[in-house]
């Protein structure tokens, strides 16, 4: 890499790292509104809804904005959008409204969207053409130290205090309640304050870096040829899938925790009540909510170890095969965390996250491999599938307040089975060309 893109690489990196900690940080704050506003869990993970919704309505209009506008005036504007999200969110907390934090989840997964359409072809020119691949991933390694550190992050500032019911506000004395409705504020404000002080300097620094002039004349066309490929929309399909899965298990990890009582398990196992210990300081005195979710650092933290293994694993085998078993791996361990209960369910619905790791690069480079000049347009179908974060974790909240958790789990395995099922058919589909 020449030394007049160096910074601009190590910037990209900083942005990759932003968007990891932002997605899996948005997760926190469901058990929080969900206990603040009293919602059942279809409500909740409306969080979600409104944050990966944004893909499916903005990712291909991102493009077209792009390719107006320029990559570098775009990742100022994905920057932007995201900074005032944060603020929305700032005012949220101020005013205890639910539909104002959902607007400030679209705002911010509105930024987020055009800055990864822009922000990924730049790592692929910033430098020798060879070593491009392995830029991105050094990249996506950042995205997912984000995701890693997001959970501790979000257990000590947004889950630590206790939330009262409306029946005990309704006891409190007006200045005890005052008193209280700044604290849960405050617990949303730090971390969304801090997000946007930054992703604000990002963008100032972003304007100052010396970037290169990358305009696809022909980004905004061609997509109806694109989609006319097979290997691509199955590709979809599981890039939808994938994400929803993942997102699901996510989002809900802390109130599936919650659910069997693990925050009591937790405290009473030696090993366990140490784990926890490491990043609170006085365990006994913080929410259950944070006991339990000190551990969700481990089902994001398995998913960035597993990009490395991954990443070797692919280049032995056939990324199809490497597909084909960890997706049978993430249906074994939902089917054991479904049928069991204390340290095995949770142990095993973890280790998800390790199996999850590997799939949307593979799903993406599996369905766009054959697409010669139209990847540009595939890439935007693929992104725009990314909604499925919205939709799957919505049928797991509508299914576990039906039926429970175990009961939902039956959605994502659903998914992981079609993964499967797509890492078999490509196969076929590879070698009949």
């Amino acid at each position: 890499m020449g030394k007049s893109y160096a910074k601009a690489f190590y910037l990209l990196i900083s942005l990759f790292f932003m968007w990891g900690l932002i997605t899996v940080l948005v997760d926190f704050l469901i058990p929080r509104l969900k206990d603040i506003f009293e919602l059942t869990y279809t409500q909740a993970i409306l969080v979600q809804f409104a944050f990966f919704i944004a893909y499916g309505l903005i990712s291909i209009p991102a493009g077209n904005i792009l390719h107006k506008i320029g990559y570098k005036k775009g990742i100022v504007l994905g920057l932007t959008i995201m900074t005032l999200g944060c603020f929305l969110f700032i005012s949220a907390a101020s005013v205890r409204m639910f539909s104002v934090f959902l607007i400030g989840y679209f705002t911010l997964a509105a930024g987020m969207t055009i800055l990864q359409v822009a922000a990924n072809p730049y790592i692929t020119v910033l430098g020798d053409e060879k070593s491009a691949s392995s830029r991105l991933n050094l990249a996506q390694a950042f995205n997912s130290l984000g995701t890693t550190v997001a959970p501790i992050l979000g257990s000590v500032l947004i889950l630590s205090d206790n939330i009262k019911t409306s029946e005990q506000i309704k006891l409190l004395d007006t200045t005890t309640k005052e008193i209280y409705f700044a604290n849960e504020a405050s617990a949303v404000k730090f971390p969304f304050f801090f997000l946007a002080l930054s992703l604000g300097l990002l963008a100032i620094i972003v304007i100052t870096v010396r970037l290169p002039k990358l305009i696809n004349s022909n980004a905004s066309s061609n997509y109806r040829k694109a989609i006319k490929d097979k290997k691509l929309i199955l590709g979809a399909i599981g890039i939808f899938l994938y994400v929803g899965a993942e997102v699901a298990i996510g989002s809900f990890l802390v109130n599936y925790f919650m659910d069997m009582n693990m925050a009591e398990v937790i405290l009473k196992n030696n090993c366990m009540n140490g784990i926890a210990s490491l990043f609170h300081s006085d365990i006994t005195s913080i929410d259950d909510k944070a006991v339990v979710g000190t551990f969700v650092f481990f089902y994001w933290g398995g998913a960035m170890i597993g990009r490395f293994t991954g990443a070797y694993l692919t280049r032995l085998y056939k990324p199809n095969k490497v597909l084909i078993v960890f997706a049978v791996l993430a249906m074994l361990l939902v089917s054991i965390s479904m049928s069991t209960s204390g340290l095995v369910a949770l142990w095993s619905v973890l280790a998800v996250g390790l199996c999850n790791s590997i799939m949307f690069p593979t799903i993406f480079s599996i369905a766009i491999e054959d697409l010669g000049d139209l990847k540009p347009q595939g890439s935007g179908v693929l992104c725009t599938a990314i909604a499925g974060g919205a939709v799957i974790p919505l049928l797991f909240g509508f299914v576990t307040d039906m039926h429970g958790f175990k009961m939902a789990f039956i959605v994502v395995l659903c998914c992981y089975a079609y993964i499967l099922f797509y890492g078999q058919k490509s196969l076929k589909l590879n070698s009949s060309t």
